[in-house]
């Protein structure tokens, strides 16, 4: 094999890469829409599908415009994350299911992204404009399904996916925090009204201890005084 040695070089090998990429995507969103069970993500899976048809034919445009015959290269990123895709397909159903095809699906999506992206970029680096405009296409229409996807998940399927994984649990959780925070609170409405009685009864009996000892005290004073007077009585008599 000799040696890739300019951006060009560079740029034929990462769009090899590409085409075979979407070739291996061509085989795998048939199994991926059929295995759903969201009629909105079949769609989804059935119109990409159509996309990436287009896709393969803007590729070979793109290896035309460079006078370049039309290769794939083997694209292992690719193989790999739809073969994760396989295995979820087998271990999952329902709307977990769901949930886990989207995520393998955006997994593709951003490596096409990302490949796109700098397919872009040296394109127009090079003066290959018309490469570019083809390259950007299919970058744009990459980036519209990731947002549909995303789209679809937060719509309900990650919501149903949640609550088929916790929703009898949090039910049972929540139950017994309410029975919980009754009792709580039944307890401190005991405790508080014995503590407000205590209360009560010390602030009355202190008060009325302390009006007992005021009268008491009022009363000698009075003794004292009257007793003080008669003898100061007895003396000017003498």
């Amino acid at each position: 094999m000799p040696q890739m040695e300019t951006l060009h070089d560079a740029f034929l090998d990462e769009l090899r890469d590409a085409y075979d990429a979407e070739k291996q995507l061509l085989k795998a969103l048939p199994k991926m829409a059929k295995a759903t069970e969201s009629d909105q993500l079949r769609t989804a899976f059935q119109t990409h599908l159509k996309e990436t048809e287009g896709h393969v034919e803007r590729l070979e445009q793109v290896f035309g415009s460079l006078d370049e015959r039309v290769r794939g290269k083997h694209c292992d990123g690719m193989a790999g994350i739809i073969e994760e895709g396989k295995t979820v397909i087998e271990e999952f159903e329902g709307p977990t299911l769901d949930a886990c095809l989207i995520a393998s699906a955006q997994r593709a999506e951003h490596y096409e992204m990302a490949a796109y992206g700098t397919l872009v970029a040296w394109a127009r680096a090079m003066g290959h404009e018309d490469a570019a405009g083809l390259l950007q296409q299919i970058l744009d229409e990459e980036k519209a399904t990731d947002e549909k996807l995303t789209q679809l998940a937060e719509s309900g399927i990650n919501s149903e996916a949640a609550r088929a994984a916790h929703g009898e649990d949090e039910d049972e959780e929540e139950a017994e925090g309410a029975s919980g925070l009754r009792g709580v609170a039944s307890m401190a409405g005991r405790s508080g009204g014995v503590r407000i009685a205590a209360a009560t009864s010390g602030t009355s009996g202190r008060g009325g201890s302390t009006s007992s000892t005021s009268r008491s005290s009022r009363s000698s004073s009075s003794s004292s005084s009257k007793s003080s007077g008669s003898r100061s009585g007895g003396k000017k008599k003498r």
